[in-house]
């Protein structure tokens, strides 16, 4: 079980939309020595409905040599064909990643028994362990409680990350969950991931941990050991980041904050567009309450 902060890393573009690897293995290098927990490549945050299936893979590849079996590389390998989140999910298995991570199926709605037939055939088909991932405000389909339970009784899901922001009903999972399950919960959402480890989860898939990889690290450690003082203080300082770096949609303000302080170039694709000078100004000040520049 991962434990920790994951960093739900970004995929770094020249102007003209091109990957440049160089820079994300700079990236990734500097977020593990810096004490992330693990990578999470090629979900959200790394545009990954923009990239080809090769350049998905690729991806995948450079960050398991980039980590260097320093941390767990999870590779999102989502699909809202079963099909491919099979495809997606072998491959990334071959190119050397140690989870992967399974969004919700978009657009398409499938009902409750969908999910779970759809995430049950990725767990025994692509080979690597599996953490779901739920978040509706994005695909249109919000996957229960009751689902989840009679997934962690498959083999090979490992856990969940929750990105619905509902605590009551993340405290509710926690509660029925087996003791020995082994089935871990992880927040989705960085203004309430403390919350969500102080209740019990194991960690968070952090957007935030891009630019402040030391610090989530160290706020979710302490959470994690029941240091709430230590947790809150370090929390406290990163709030304001946790809600301007979704003041556009993600990963718009985390891609131009790695921008503005030297670790990424500036490119990023069609259809999301660079960050507006309103929200510029946004990040910027919060990066500089949180001392990141």
């Amino acid at each position: 079980m991962i434990k920790g902060s994951m960093i739900a890393i970004v995929t770094p573009m020249r102007e003209d939309g091109s990957i440049d690897y160089d820079s994300y293995q700079k990236l990734i290098d500097w977020q593990v020595r810096e004490g992330a927990d693990a990578i999470v490549s090629m979900g959200t945050s790394g545009e990954s409905p923009t990239v080809s299936f090769q350049e998905h893979t690729d991806v995948v590849k450079a960050a398991v040599e980039a980590v260097g079996g320093r941390v767990p590389v999870v590779a999102g390998t989502g699909a809202n064909s079963t099909v491919e989140a099979v495809r997606l999910t072998q491959e990334a298995r071959a190119v050397g990643a140690d989870y992967s991570l399974q969004v919700v199926p978009y657009y398409n709605k499938p009902t409750q028994e969908g999910l779970f037939r759809h995430f049950s055939t990725v767990a025994k088909e692509g080979g690597l362990p599996v953490i779901l991932y739920n978040v509706p405000s994005r695909t249109g389909r919000d996957m229960t409680n009751e689902t989840v339970l009679r997934l962690a009784e498959v083999p090979g899901i490992a856990g969940l990350k929750d990105a619905t922001g509902d605590l009551a009903r993340a405290e509710s999972l926690l509660a029925a969950l087996p003791k020995d399950s082994g089935f871990a919960l992880y927040s989705g959402n960085d203004d309430s991931a403390l919350s969500l480890m102080l209740a019990g989860g194991q960690g968070v898939i952090s957007v935030t941990a891009n630019v402040a990889p030391r610090l989530m690290h160290e706020m979710a450690a302490a959470a994690i050991a029941g240091d709430v003082a230590r947790a809150r203080e370090i929390n406290e300082r990163l709030l304001p980041l946790h809600h301007e770096l979704f003041c556009e949609s993600n990963p718009i303000p985390i891609k131009w904050a790695l921008w503005r302080m030297g670790r990424i170039p500036s490119g990023i694709r069609l259809p999301l567009t660079w960050l507006s000078e309103p929200g510029q100004k946004r990040v910027e000040k919060a990066l500089a309450a949180a001392g990141l520049i």
